[in-house]
């Protein structure tokens, strides 16, 4: 049973896949190759565009599964894992409506 783990971080979105019924790990893959950009408009303030997380993780997905020649059917649970609070708001389509305000904001 394959599985097929995410990590997505405030400096990038990291991918693994694992055997389960082994407990080996089968490939990792992290996009972007250079840290994501955090924005501070004003001092104290730590801002990411959630789309950019969205994107990096299909890159991230495409390369684990390209280089360890996984076929998508074939994994049975994904898990994932998230940089610690943070704060996205968005319309009824689900599309951001702001940057997204992550953990090392200070304005609470």
């Amino acid at each position: 049973m394959i599985l097929l783990g995410y990590d997505l971080g405030s400096s990038s979105v990291k991918a693994s896949l694992m055997d389960a019924s082994t407990g080996k790990w089968i490939a990792s893959a992290f996009h972007p190759k250079t840290e994501m950009a955090i924005n501070s408009p004003m001092a104290g303030f730590a801002e990411q565009n959630p789309e950019s997380w969205f994107e990096n993780l299909v890159e991230a997905t495409r390369e684990v599964l390209q280089t360890s020649g996984v076929e998508p059917h074939s994994i049975k649970a994904i898990g994932i894992s998230y940089q610690m609070h943070g704060l996205v708001l968005v319309d009824k389509a689900h599309k951001p409506l702001r940057p997204a305000i992550i953990w090392c904001d200070s304005r609470a």
